[in-house]
């Protein structure tokens, strides 16, 4: 019994020195990082984090007003928790057509959005022969072509700014990319090998091998692209992994210094997925990770997604994100279909009820639309056309 009254005592006089590293905003070590998200008590862990969001961010917390094109659903990867991939069914189109692409944005340039989200599964050419019969009908051969395309199209005829979320990209598809998107994204989802066995999350996912995921966010910091990355919760990894791959993450935007964004997203289960009986992470069990991803790296923006925790997002606040991350007055979530967007006045009038002030940002986050090495020339004058002079979104 004293023995385990010791242990006890070892391991509380661990934990309130790392947190005393953590309030420092210096970052911290894999193991106090992991030492804080198993054993720390959440209101300790949630106050330093807002303590260093509050320092490095302010008391601005920001969201962007886009529109989403879902521009294909298939894809070669079967994850077990994703609802977006499909498999080609007769009747319905491989991709959306151009002229889709374009009514879908110009309805979200009329509603006052700023992005246009593409959305797409992984190669679907790869496997999929009807994949390969449309790309060829409209004069492609591989889908990474026509998002480039597509992007060029609303960039060019509705003014909204491209963010793109293809999956995995050669240094040759970013670099067209860049010059019509003004941010990428990919999300790493997690470093665990473990979750690639046979019936994890990430079997029969060729896509989702850390390794790969990895290389392409590092040629994004090569390129100089904005880039938006991040982890996704509950889909089997331990919490020790969530902080092996937030370190991942760290440690590119530690050499390259372009992340933008690191998302922290929770899985939800759903009817229809090889995961529909796994348990839904807690709010507590996301605002700890959250928690842990602010401390890990303090200067960067955290993100976590409103309509994934319903009306519990101050929760979210609380934890020590400063981004709300894209919400759409047009499309649904069609990531997460069963999660309605929050009205953005009533996100306005909470965030405000906490504290905070809501603002409206681009694609692109204020620090990176200041810096040139991350814009193209061929994207500063639309994005001149929708920037603020304090750099988040214009808003007459």
């Amino acid at each position: 019994m004293a023995q385990g009254a010791a242990v006890h005592s070892g391991l509380a006089r661990a934990v309130d020195h790392a947190l005393e590293l953590a309030s420092r905003g210096d970052g911290i070590a894999r193991e106090d990082a992991q030492l804080l998200i198993e054993s720390a008590d959440t209101s300790e862990l949630c106050a330093i984090a807002s303590a260093l969001r509050d320092g490095s961010k302010g008391r601005i917390v920001s969201y962007s007003r886009k529109v989403f094109i879902p521009l294909t659903h298939l894809c070669r990867d079967y994850c077990g928790y994703c609802t977006f991939r499909a498999d080609p069914k007769p009747g319905v189109a491989a991709y959306m057509t151009p002229d889709e692409v374009l009514a879908v944005a110009e309805a979200g340039a009329q509603a006052g959005c700023k992005e246009a989200l593409f959305s797409l599964g992984d190669q679907p050419e790869q496997i999929f022969s009807q994949a390969g019969e449309f790309l060829r009908r409209f004069g492609f051969s591989r889908t990474l072509e026509y998002l480039a395309a597509m992007a060029e199209l609303v960039l060019h005829k509705t003014g909204l700014l491209p963010h793109s979320n293809p999956g995995l990209m050669p240094a040759e598809d970013m670099a067209r990319l860049k010059r019509s998107n003004v941010s990428l994204g990919l999300m790493l989802e997690s470093t665990s090998l473990r979750l690639r066995a046979k019936g994890a999350a990430h079997w029969r996912a060729p896509d989702k091998a850390p390794a790969l995921r990895l290389r392409t966010i590092e040629e994004a910091g090569r390129q100089r692209i904005a880039f938006t990355t991040g982890i996704l919760i509950g889909i089997g990894e331990t919490p020790a992994e969530r902080v092996d791959s937030l370190f991942a993450i760290a440690a590119l935007h530690h050499r390259y210094g372009h992340i933008q964004e690191v998302l922290v997203q929770p899985f939800r289960a759903k009817p229809d997925i090889r995961m529909a009986r796994a348990n839904d992470p807690s709010v507590e069990d996301l605002q700890r990770t959250i928690a842990v991803a602010r401390i890990i790296m303090p200067e960067l923006n955290i993100q976590s997604p409103p309509n994934l925790v319903r009306d519990d997002f101050p929760d979210l606040l609380t934890a020590g994100i400063n981004d709300f991350g894209g919400i759409s007055p047009v499309t649904k979530d069609f990531i997460n279909p069963e999660a309605a967007w929050p009205q953005i006045a009533a996100l306005q009038q909470r965030t405000a009820s906490c504290g905070f002030e809501l603002r409206e940002r681009l694609a692109i986050y204020p620090e990176f639309a200041r810096q040139g090495e991350f814009i193209d020339a061929a994207m500063a004058a639309p994005l001149q056309a929708q920037l603020g002079p304090d750099f988040y979104a214009r808003t007459q």
